[in-house]
């Protein structure tokens, strides 16, 4: 009989099985990765409220492990040996694509699972399809020739290279895609992994000022941020945050707003709107609106706003997030607030959506637990 893998399978709207698979097989250019922590974000509560597929998924897509098994191909092709720690990114694209010649896997339509019933991604995908293990929520993950692999440098610990992802995204959103830099003046509304990361790239880019805003149930979070590098916090239950930006920045407004609050609707677009600059700020905005009749282009069009899209991560910001997490200026201990063994899965995700538990910034699942 062969060896089996015990994965944690989200098989319903907010319900995981365990379940058994066997374990892969490897070829000349596959490997198998040891599972060592497993990240969970806010779009693993998103998706496990509302799968978007019907199919059992093993969730998980931002994974730290050991390199157990690995053909001789793979090994050249990736730079890695096994025994090596390393974080695998989510995408698993084609590289023969116009996006992933210029360097932009994430937009490469072998990723896209919304769109393309062929695509992988790893923590998306249906683990009915062979051979299952297209998630980090389990022993073992299954990496293709095409998978990302990055190495993680030595001194950084499993569990703090589990923020790699978020912090990976704060890079990629507010240096490349918003051009944050020094003096440069921000508003990040959101607090969690997202909104923090934001704040250590921006403050690590010379930002002057950082200001974060959060609710009554975002406190702690909120306090992290502080020590993080953010100058200001908000909690926009207890004032207008429209008035502590103006009075803050003197009226002048911000260069670039960053909306980290994972889909919350209009309401931080118009604040994000509203608390930049007169003339050519820059808004970045992210999860899903699915009606917005009255969107105030006249605003837009007027202060001469640019609007970019949230979008993943590329290989450069992985990297920097990398040297970032290893570089100990900043104390980023404090994102990673909660360890949960395998069988918790399904508190572990609850936890991160507020449900269950106080305090909870980012949740390491450790699948050996």
């Amino acid at each position: 009989m062969s060896e089996q893998v015990v994965a944690a399978v989200r098989t319903d709207i907010q319900k995981t099985e365990f379940r058994e698979y066997p374990m892969p097989e490897i070829s000349e250019d596959s490997a198998l990765l040891k599972m060592e922590v497993a990240g969970i974000c806010g779009t693993d509560v998103k998706f496990y409220a509302k799968p978007p597929i019907s199919d059992p998924v093993i969730m998980g897509h931002e994974n730290i492990g050991y390199i157990a098994k690995a053909g001789k191909e793979f090994q050249k092709r990736k730079g890695v040996k096994v025994g090596d720690l390393v974080f695998v990114e989510h995408y698993v694209p084609c590289f023969s694509c116009e996006w992933c010649h210029n360097g932009e896997y994430r937009l490469c339509n072998g990723t896209d699972w919304r769109k393309n019933p062929d695509a992988v991604r790893f923590g998306y995908s249906s683990a009915e399809r062979a051979p299952h293990l297209w998630g980090g929520f389990a022993q073992y993950m299954y990496l293709p020739w095409n998978s990302v692999v990055h190495k993680v440098p030595g001194g950084v610990t499993p569990e703090l290279a589990g923020v790699v992802t978020p912090m990976a995204n704060g890079i990629q959103w507010a240096l490349f895609d918003c051009n944050v830099g020094y003096d440069s003046r921000v508003l990040i509304q959101g607090p969690g992994q997202q909104g923090l990361s934001q704040a250590v790239a921006c403050k690590q880019a010379g930002a002057s000022l950082i200001i974060i805003t959060g609710t009554s149930k975002d406190k702690a979070r909120l306090e992290v941020a502080l020590k993080l590098g953010a100058d200001y916090a908000i909690n926009v239950d207890e004032e207008d945050p429209r008035e502590a930006i103006q009075k803050i920045t003197g009226g002048e407004g911000v260069d670039v707003s960053l909306d980290c609050t994972a889909g919350a609707g209009t309401v931080p677009i118009l604040l994000g709107l509203d608390a930049l600059k007169r003339k050519g700020g820059t808004l970045l905005a992210q999860g899903e609106v699915a009606k917005f009749p009255e969107f105030p282009l006249s605003k837009v069009t007027n202060k001469y706003v640019t609007i970019k899209s949230a979008r993943g991560h590329n290989y450069l910001s992985c990297e920097l997030a990398l040297k970032q997490l290893s570089s100990n200026r900043f104390p980023l201990e404090l994102i990673t607030t909660h360890r949960l063994g395998l069988e918790d899965t399904d508190l572990a995700i609850k936890s991160v959506g507020g449900t269950e538990s106080e305090g909870v910034i980012h949740v390491s699942l450790l699948p050996w637990q």
